[in-house]
């Protein structure tokens, strides 16, 4: 199956109303969002060590994004199972406490990653 080219995104643009799959559940990308502003991260793969950090120093800062209305939600090439195993480290490496403050977008397919152009449609298997 061919996914259609989308044109690049940029900041400010609305993304498309996604159906998503994530560590907390199934959801479209608009309910999530309803009207606040959201920040979407995506890493490659789960329990890589730069992916890991970053993902880290994120949790360490969501209250910041919170008092400001913004929504954080991730986005990584492997599953549910894994993104729930992932957050133990994550969480582990950051030192933070309570529940994990985001939820990691399943996209084992790269289909979002593709149509978002996060991604060469080409090299997606390599990713």
């Amino acid at each position: 199956a061919t996914t259609a080219k989308m044109p690049p995104l940029n900041l400010g643009d609305e993304l498309p109303n996604l159906k998503i799959q994530t560590n907390e559940g199934e959801m479209n990308f608009h309910n999530f969002i309803k009207d606040s502003w959201a920040i979407l991260f995506s890493h490659p793969r789960d329990y890589t060590p730069v992916c890991t950090t970053e993902l880290g120093r994120a949790a360490q800062l969501a209250p910041e994004f919170a008092k400001r209305g913004v929504k954080m939600i991730a986005l990584s090439c492997d599953g549910v199972e894994d993104h729930n195993g992932w957050i133990k480290d994550v969480v582990a490496h950051a030192e933070t406490k309570g529940d994990f403050p985001y939820q990691i977008i399943a996209d084992e397919s790269r289909e979002i990653a593709k149509q978002l152009g996060m991604i060469d449609p080409d090299e997606s298997a390599a990713a």
